[in-house]
């Protein structure tokens, strides 16, 4: 479950990068797509999911962009690392409720880290647009991270079933 924390924290950062990293991750036959969460891996979603998360990427560097620590922007990603939680748990075979509480809790911890680190670059450089990038940076990052793992853990757990 350590992934679905990091996509939580992930989703914390930035509210749809893990859910469209993890919509590529289904489509390209990386993560398998379990039950209910089938739709993930469809092309257009995949696609929509993509559009919005670089739509978020340009919004959050906009002055009005509201901060995440405020109420609705922080329900939004708490409810959104909740989704990928529950999703990453079905396609695992692990319990959708612990993938709910990781994938939440997960969000919880990059909302509030995450708008910590960006402040605190935004003071050494004395702009914002730094922290910004950096941050979007770290959560691309941290998405694939996240993923790759899964999907070793996946590629590993097959092979044994196998042998």
């Amino acid at each position: 479950m350590d992934m679905v924390l990091l996509l939580g924290v992930v989703t914390g950062m930035r509210s749809m990068t893990a859910i469209a990293a993890l919509a590529w991750a289904v489509w390209l036959g990386l993560v398998p797509e379990q039950g209910w969460a089938t739709w993930i891996a469809h092309l257009v979603v995949v696609i929509i999911l993509t559009a919005c998360a670089l739509g978020e990427y340009v919004a959050d560097t906009l002055p009005k962009t509201p901060r995440r620590t405020e109420l609705g922007p922080a329900l939004l990603r708490v409810a959104m690392g909740a989704l990928v939680g529950a999703m990453v748990a079905a396609a695992i075979d692990e319990p959708v409720a612990g993938g709910i509480i990781f994938g939440a809790g997960g969000a919880i911890i990059g909302a509030w880290g995450g708008f910590f680190v960006r402040m605190t670059v935004a003071r050494i450089f004395r702009r914002d647009l730094p922290g910004a990038l950096l941050e979007s940076a770290s959560a691309i990052a941290l998405a694939i991270l996240a993923l790759a793992r899964l999907h070793g853990g996946i590629v590993l757990d097959m092979q044994k079933a196998v042998s």
